[in-house]
């Protein structure tokens, strides 16, 4: 305790030293260390806020382990300068920014510091969802973009996603390049802060009508849609930022009888009425489930803050609703997917998830003669598939146990909007039919097979936490359990599962 306090100390001392950091943030280092909350000051300053594989996570506030115009500023800094060694044509970069608090000023600073280095800026005028991010980089030709957002963390948290020319995520060698970068950079003084303002440009409308219309392409049994446009649907975007595109969507494909959660619907990075914006978590979507009982909905769906994750909910065979996970959801959506496929698509088509994803899918796809491929945890690992894949097969869909989706190839990372879209498009089907959601989710069980999982949430914050999570990580790897639950471990058997394919 008492070295990690030393070394804060130091680290907070050289921001103060620093001519590149302001008098108001100094003013509030000042204030931390005369404060008696030695966690505190640790938690803030006793590493560098990492610019890993996946960007930035941290909690927002002053010093080098959190979230704040410096680190974010050392973030763009280090893409920029790998940015230039990549590219010799001219670079353009893409940012967008959710509904948390502080979004909107790093995306500025973020869009300040590429201006600055010479590179031309597309920023959203406003908060819109991450998938959004993915297309416009894609249509507007970018070499890279990035994306403001700690997903579905708590309220004091923000992060800094990073992304490359095909839409998605750093994947080796780029993300390894760019940590690199960002590290070599040294102090604040070498980050250029200020804007070139004639190289920041603002989004047009078109780029969201082209998603919605590359989007519709895709929807099976619009008949269906049709025939049952006043389908009761329940939807909320628990304060983010899937407000300004999910309900709209829905409407451009035809439903007529949305009801969004009003005390959820403004965009507010405090998420007040949320213990945290997680649709995995039954409270974070118990309005629009209490809401869908009492005007007898056929689907509830919830997005988390920058909506690259939906929360669904069905209703029983006595009317009451459940929160599926997201190995049913994703299930359920593949098979109504699958099944709607032409032939000739099928036959040359895949479908991808990540290897903690349940293994019905691949037990679906086998039944379709679809190929199905795991990849490593993380869209970024699915997306880099597609690139290698691409001239040889033809993507179908992806999705992962986190409640994270993806249909077609037009955005390379989950999408909750258009993920949205197919399980209104797949309720509307059912009803067409004569059926409900939870008939079709029994009868996906009782054709391939019923598989039961739970999920727990453990949380671990700051020096101490961080240390508790390689700790338990070591003893998981030096002493892997015998037992769970009272059924002893028979294997340990990895990824050495030959029925599936790999990647």
């Amino acid at each position: 305790m008492s070295e990690l306090l030393n070394l804060a100390t130091q680290r907070a001392n050289a921001w103060l030293e620093s001519k590149a950091i302001d008098d108001a943030t100094k003013s509030e280092v000042r204030n931390l260390l005369s404060q008696d909350n030695p966690k505190l000051l640790i938690d803030s300053f006793y590493k560098d806020l990492e610019f890993g594989t996946g960007g930035l996570r941290g909690i927002m506030g002053v010093g080098s382990n959190c979230m704040n115009r410096y680190t974010v500023g050392a973030a763009t800094q280090g893409l920029a300068n790998y940015l230039k060694k990549s590219f010799s044509e001219k670079i353009k970069v893409a940012i967008a920014y959710d509904s948390r608090n502080n979004s909107s000023a790093f995306a500025q600073v973020t869009a300040d510091v590429f201006s600055a280095n010479g590179i031309e800026v597309y920023l959203f005028s406003e908060l819109r969802p991450t998938p959004l991010l993915s297309f416009a980089i894609r249509y507007l030709k970018c070499q890279s973009g990035v994306v403001i957002t700690a997903s579905h963390n708590p309220k004091e948290y923000n992060g800094y996603k990073a992304y490359w020319q095909g839409g998605a995520q750093l994947v080796p060698p780029h993300d390894k390049n760019v940590i690199a970068e960002v590290n070599a950079i040294g102090g604040f003084e070498n980050i250029k802060f200020s804007a070139n303002k004639s190289l920041i440009k603002t989004i047009s409308a078109e780029v969201e009508d082209a998603y919605y219309k590359t989007l519709a392409d895709r929807i099976p049994r619009k008949e269906s849609i049709k025939n049952q446009r006043n389908i009761a649907l329940v939807y909320s975007s628990i304060h983010g930022a899937g407000i300004t595109m999910v309900p709209e969507c829905l409407k451009r494909l035809g439903f007529e009888n949305l009801t969004i959660i009003k005390e959820q619907q403004t965009p507010d990075g405090d998420f007040p009425t949320v213990h945290s914006p997680n649709p995995e978590e039954q409270s974070a979507m118990q309005m629009a489930l209490e809401k869908a009982k009492a005007i007898n909905a056929e689907l509830v769906m919830a997005t988390d803050p920058d909506t690259d994750r939906v929360g669904i909910g069905l209703k029983d065979n006595h009317g009451d609703f459940f929160l599926l996970n997201g190995n049913q959801a994703f299930s359920l959506m593949m098979w109504f997917i699958m099944k709607n496929l032409p032939e000739a698509e099928r036959k040359n088509g895949y479908i991808a998830k990540t290897i903690v994803t349940t293994e019905l899918v691949d037990v679906i796809a086998a039944r379709f003669q679809i190929d199905c491929y795991n990849t490593l945890t993380g869209f970024k690992y699915i997306a880099e598939l597609m690139s290698q894949m691409e001239g040889k097969k033809t993507f179908i869909a992806a999705g992962e146990e986190s409640y994270g989706y993806m249909v077609g190839d037009f955005v390379r990372d989950k999408d909750a909007v258009s993920a949205c879209a197919f399980f209104a498009a797949l309720a509307a089907a059912a009803k067409d039919e004569g059926y409900t959601l939870y008939d079709w989710l029994i009868q996906m069980y009782v054709d391939y097979g019923y598989y039961k999982e739970g999920l727990i949430n453990v949380v671990r914050k700051g020096a101490s936490g961080e240390q508790e999570i390689k700790d338990m990580m070591q003893r998981l790897r030096n002493t892997p359990p015998v037992q769970f639950a009272g059924s002893p471990v028979v294997q340990n058997s990895g990824l050495q599962n030959r029925n599936r394919k790999k990647y």
